[in-house]
């Protein structure tokens, strides 16, 4: 395992009284039971935490005094990204307060900083609203509901996850024009999901948490078991059916053309752009030399029996494509491969991973690449990962050496319309990703201590509704801060 040489900075937590033989842990890693505490030991330290902080407590939220102004963060945030495509970026953004929060990790990052904490520790997701969770196909070719963005995956409080999930229903049931008290429902029915699910959790084998996964059959069986009628269930399969063709050939024929016999990117300025377009004054021979080292960086990432399938294929092209809102401007990457022939494509993404929004505030990643901070966590939080998910470092177009990291493009992937969601439906599927979350952090924290802090009554799912109401506010305020910025014209907004 390759570590970091950069200083560790000392995570802003706090350690719970009584729970210091399972709360301490090393800046970047999550918290590990003791061997020599019991499970009835860990449950009462994850209790006693709450001398601490008290649940009640997290339903706290007031800006820092010292608060930085949320459009300059944005800005400094934007001096590492591609300068043409950073206008894209607030464009989507000033769509709606939603698709800013969406936007805006780094400005919730620096805030939950200043919230009370346990002191116990999992692998964070660092993203956790609920665009963020969705269908992908595992490598057993089955439609599996879990979380699906990693870019800011880093060791951290258990709660800044949550809080981030939770805020993020509130904003979008506001943005629905739910009514007030069912925005607050769907927050706590989620927070209940969450942590009832860790209860559960505290009950399992190492084993039975660790092989917890949620297909799309059981979602299906539990949206029907949470009241959704019949055609809503119609409308949930057709998705899911529509999801497992979303592959590699599906992306052949919205992003490629055939030009002369062969299969090529197409150009879509700024959306997607081949390579060749913005390195023309390269020949051909020093291009494709860049793109066999890059390869076989990407290659040494990967597991002995994925490298004689990569081998298999053989490269094609290469096109920038510009994807989500969060990331807009990040250098991403479509890498077309064929095997066979033209009928048998890979389509790999390979997309920048910076520094986590989350290290300033939790400590410094354990490995020196970015994109293998991304590939761990993944690995580490999802039920299953992509075969082709790697990581390698690379040169960019800027000179500059950047980190990647790599995966298929759409592979089965299923994302949900939040646009088009009603009360019951948001409720429901804010309890999926309450239980997928929960899901994820037993896997890498002490879900035994976690599960005693929560304990048995609702204080804390009606602690964090209070503090989803008043974070809306806040990022409602950040968001007509944004667009203000975007009127005077102080910031180049763009949309497309």
């Amino acid at each position: 395992m390759a570590t970091s040489e950069r200083t560790t900075t000392k995570a802003s937590t706090k350690v719970a009284k009584g729970a210091a033989p399972s709360a301490a842990a090393p800046a970047g890693r999550p918290t590990a039971p003791a061997e020599s505490m019991t499970p009835a030991e860990r449950a009462a330290a994850g209790k006693a935490a709450r001398t601490e902080a008290p649940r009640s407590s997290h339903a706290d939220w007031a800006p820092a005094k010292d608060r930085e102004d949320p459009v300059a963060q944005l800005e400094r945030q934007a001096e590492s990204r591609v300068p043409e495509l950073v206008p894209l970026r607030y464009g989507r953004m000033a769509h709606s307060a939603f698709a800013f929060f969406r936007g805006a990790a780094a400005v919730m990052a620096a805030d939950l900083a200043h919230t009370p904490v346990s002191g116990l520790r999992v692998q964070l997701c660092g993203d956790a609203h609920l665009s963020n969770f969705g269908g992908f196909a595992s490598p057993e070719r089955e439609m599996l509901f879990d979380i699906n963005d990693f870019d800011e995956t880093l060791p951290g409080p258990w709660e800044w996850d949550v809080k981030r999930l939770a805020a993020s229903l509130l904003i979008a049931g506001r943005d629905l024009e739910l009514e007030r008290l069912h925005c607050r429902e769907v927050v706590v029915w989620s927070m209940r999901a969450y942590r009832e699910a860790m209860r559960t959790f505290a009950e399992r084998t190492n084993l039975q948490v660790w092989y917890a996964r949620l297909e799309a059959e059981e979602v299906l069986a539990m949206a029907g078991d949470m009241g959704a009628d019949a055609k809503r269930l119609k409308s949930l399969q057709r998705n899911i059916d529509k999801a497992r063709a979303k592959d590699s050939e599906r992306a052949v024929s919205k992003l490629t053309e055939v030009v002369g016999g062969q299969l090529r990117f197409i150009s879509a300025p700024p959306l997607v752009v081949p390579l060749h377009e913005l390195l023309a004054d390269v020949p051909r021979q020093e291009f494709e030399s860049r793109m066999a080292d890059l390869l076989d960086g990407y290659r040494a990432s990967l597991a002995d029996d994925r490298r004689r399938l990569l081998d298999s294929y053989r490269f094609q092209g290469i096109a920038r494509k510009v994807v989500g809102v969060g990331s807009v401007g990040t250098r991403a990457w479509v890498v077309l491969m064929v095997g066979r022939d033209e009928a048998d494509p890979l389509v790999l993404q390979c997309k920048e991973a910076q520094v986590s929004v989350l290290e300033p505030y939790a400590g410094a990643s354990d490995y020196a690449n970015s994109g293998q901070r991304v590939v761990e966590g993944q690995r580490l939080m999802q039920a299953a990962s992509d075969i082709f998910l790697g990581w390698l470092p690379a040169v960019g177009l800027d000179d500059q050496a950047r980190d990647f990291y790599v995966r298929q493009l759409w592979d089965g992937k299923l994302s949900v319309d939040i646009e088009t969601m009603d009360y019951q439906q948001l409720r429901n599927y804010g309890r999926l990703c309450g239980w997928t979350l929960a899901r994820a952090h037993a896997r890498s924290g002490d879900r035994i201590a976690i599960a005693g802090y929560l304990g048995k009554g609702g204080v804390f799912e009606e602690a964090l509704a209070d503090f989803s109401i008043a974070y809306a506010d806040q990022n409602e305020l950040d968001y007509k801060a944004l667009v203000g910025a975007i009127a005077a014209g102080h910031i180049e907004a763009e949309d497309a």
